[in-house]
C-alpha cells in the first residue's frame, strides 16, 4: 500500500486568448510611441485591414478608436494614477507595459466597461504582448486602480488648485504644464475659461465636411448623408457636420474632390481672406503653404467664381501631391507647385490675395492629435519663429500695394500669432514692411467672441472649431 500523498495533476497551460480589438489598439499606441506616428494616420489602415479579415464590425471599430484616442487624451492623468500605484519611478516602466496599463486605466475610469471585464481583458492582452510575468504586474496595478473612480483618483494625485493652479489643471485635464500656461496666457480670464478649453481638447471632435462652391452644395451633402446623420455648420456656409460619424470617403462628392473633410475654423480662415474688399485687380491669388490642401481647395473654388487664378505652393513634395489631389477637377484655372515660401520663385508684387497658413506647434488642434501635446516642448516654438516671420515677410513682399495677406496658424500661442505679426510689421529681425492691420472680425458675421481685434482667434470651447488664428494685413507701400 502506497502511503505517499497523491499529487494533484498539473494545471494545463492555457494559451492567452488574443482579443483583436485591444490588440489592434495596442498596435496603434505602440506605433504612436515608437515611430512618432499620428493616431489619425495609423488607425484607419489598421481598422481597414481588420475589417477585410472579418475580425471587426462597426462596434469593434468604435471601441478600438475610443481605446486609442481616450488613452492618448488622458495619458497625463493616467500616468499620475499609475505612478501612485507602483513602487518605482514611472520612467522605469517599459513603454509597452505603460501602454497596456494606461489603456486598462482608461477602460476602468473613462468608459462604461465593467470593472471585472476591464481588468481581465487588460491582463489577457498583457499575456499576449508582454508575457506572463509582466501580466501579473499589470493585474496587480489595475486592481489597485479599482479602489477609486476617476474623481477620487484626481483628488488624490492632483495638487490643490490653491497651491499650484497650473499643475492642478495639468493633471486634472491631462495637458503638459507649459501648454496649460501658454493657453491660459492666450485665452486670458479666470479659471472657468481655461478649464472649459482644456476639457474641450479632450472631447472627440465632430467630422465636418466642406462643400466647395461651384462643385458641390451643402444640400447635396445632407442628402447623401441623410438627415439623421447631418447637422448644419455652426458658422461656415459651406459646412455640414456628420452627426453620427461614418466614413466620409464613402461619399461621391468627397471621392471626386468636390467636397472634403475640413474643420470649420479652417473654412472660416479661407472665407475671411476671400471676403476682404480689394480695390482694382483681383485675379491672382496665392496659397503659400498649401499642404495638405483643404484651404487651397476652398480658395480655388472661391477664386474660380470670380474668374481669378490660384497658385498653390507647398515646400514638401509629398504634401504638394496631396494639394494636387484636393484641387483635382476644380473648374477654374489653378496651378500647384513645389516651392519654398521663404525663397519664392515669384516676383514681388505679383499677387492680390495671399494666404500664409504657416507651420506651427499645432496647439490649436490637440483634440484631433492628442499625442502632439506629449511630443511638443516649449523650446519647439523657438525653432518655428524664424520660419513664421520669414514666410510672413516674403508674403508681404509678394502681394501688390493694396493687396491683402492672411497670416494664419493652427495655434493660439501668442509667440506664434500676434507677436509674429507685430515683429514683422516693426522690422524686428528684418526690414520693416509698410502694411496695416485689417479688422478681420466683421468678415465673419455672426461668429461671436473673436477677441479684441483687429486679428481674430477661434477656440474649441467657444466655437466648436480648432483654435485657428488669423491676422489680415493690407500692403500700403
Amino acid at each position: 500500500m502506497n502511503d505517499q500523498p497523491r499529487r494533484r495533476p498539473a494545471k494545463p497551460h492555457r494559451r492567452p486568448k488574443k482579443d483583436p480589438v485591444r490588440f489592434l489598439a495596442f498596435e496603434a499606441l505602440r506605433a504612436v510611441d515608437e515611430r512618432d506616428a499620428y493616431a489619425n494616420l495609423v488607425l484607419p489602415p489598421l481598422l481597414k485591414k481588420a475589417r477585410a479579415k472579418g475580425d471587426f464590425d462597426g462596434r469593434d471599430a468604435a471601441l478600438a478608436t475610443e481605446l486609442v484616442y481616450g488613452t492618448l487624451r488622458r495619458q497625463g492623468t493616467y500616468d499620475a494614477i499609475v505612478a501612485a500605484c507602483i513602487d518605482r519611478p514611472l520612467r522605469e516602466v517599459d513603454p509597452p507595459v505603460l501602454d497596456v496599463l494606461n489603456m486598462g486605466v482608461h477602460q476602468l475610469l473613462g468608459t462604461r466597461i465593467p470593472t471585472h471585464a476591464a481588468v481581465s481583458a487588460s491582463v489577457e492582452l498583457a499575456r499576449v504582448v508582454l508575457g506572463e510575468g509582466r501580466a501579473k504586474f499589470v493585474n496587480a496595478v489595475l486592481r489597485k486602480v479599482t479602489a477609486h473612480d476617476l474623481d477620487g483618483w484626481v483628488e488624490k494625485v492632483a495638487p490643490p488648485y490653491d497651491e499650484d493652479a497650473e499643475d492642478h489643471l495639468a493633471v486634472v485635464h491631462s495637458h503638459p504644464r507649459w501648454i496649460v500656461s501658454a493657453l491660459w496666457d492666450a485665452l486670458g480670464g479666470g479659471r472657468a475659461g481655461i478649464e472649459d478649453l482644456l476639457e474641450a481638447d479632450n472631447e472627440r471632435p465632430e467630422v465636418t465636411l466642406v462643400a466647395r462652391p461651384g462643385r458641390s452644395t451643402t444640400e447635396e451633402l445632407v442628402k447623401a448623408l441623410g438627415e439623421d446623420n447631418s447637422l448644419p455648420g455652426r458658422w461656415s456656409p459651406y459646412a455640414v457636420r456628420m452627426a453620427e460619424g461614418g466614413e466620409p470617403g464613402a461619399l461621391e462628392a468627397v471621392r471626386e474632390s468636390r467636397a472634403g473633410v475640413q474643420d470649420e475654423g479652417s473654412q472660416l480662415v479661407a472665407a475671411a481672406l476671400a471676403a476682404v474688399p480689394v480695390e482694382g485687380r483681383d485675379s491672382r491669388w496665392l496659397d503659400g503653404c498649401a499642404g495638405p490642401g483643404g484651404k487651397a481647395a476652398l480658395l480655388a473654388a472661391l477664386a474660380a467664381e470670380r474668374g481669378a487664378t490660384l497658385l498653390a505652393a507647398e515646400k514638401q513634395p509629398h504634401r504638394a501631391r496631396l494639394v494636387e489631389r484636393a484641387l483635382a477637377g476644380n473648374p477654374g484655372p489653378y496651378q500647384v507647385i513645389t516651392a519654398d515660401g521663404t525663397r519664392p520663385p515669384w516676383l514681388p508684387g505679383t499677387f492680390d490675395r495671399i494666404l500664409m497658413d504657416v507651420p506651427c506647434s499645432g496647439l490649436g488642434a490637440l483634440r484631433r492629435r492628442p499625442e502632439s501635446r506629449w511630443r511638443r516642448h516649449a523650446e519647439d516654438l523657438e525653432a518655428f519663429a524664424p520660419l513664421q516671420r520669414g514666410l510672413l515677410r516674403e508674403a508681404l513682399k509678394a502681394v501688390r500695394v493694396g493687396g491683402v495677406v492672411g497670416y494664419a496658424t493652427c495655434s493660439p500661442h501668442l509667440a506664434e500669432t500676434r507677436v509674429v505679426v507685430e515683429d514683422v510689421l516693426k522690422g524686428r529681425g528684418g526690414e520693416p514692411v509698410e502694411a496695416e492691420w485689417i479688422d478681420a472680425r466683421p468678415l465673419l458675421p455672426g461668429v461671436p467672441a473673436l477677441g479684441e481685434g483687429p486679428d481674430l482667434q477661434l477656440w474649441p470651447h467657444l466655437h466648436g472649431t480648432d483654435a485657428m488664428y488669423l491676422a489680415l494685413l493690407r500692403r500700403t507701400g
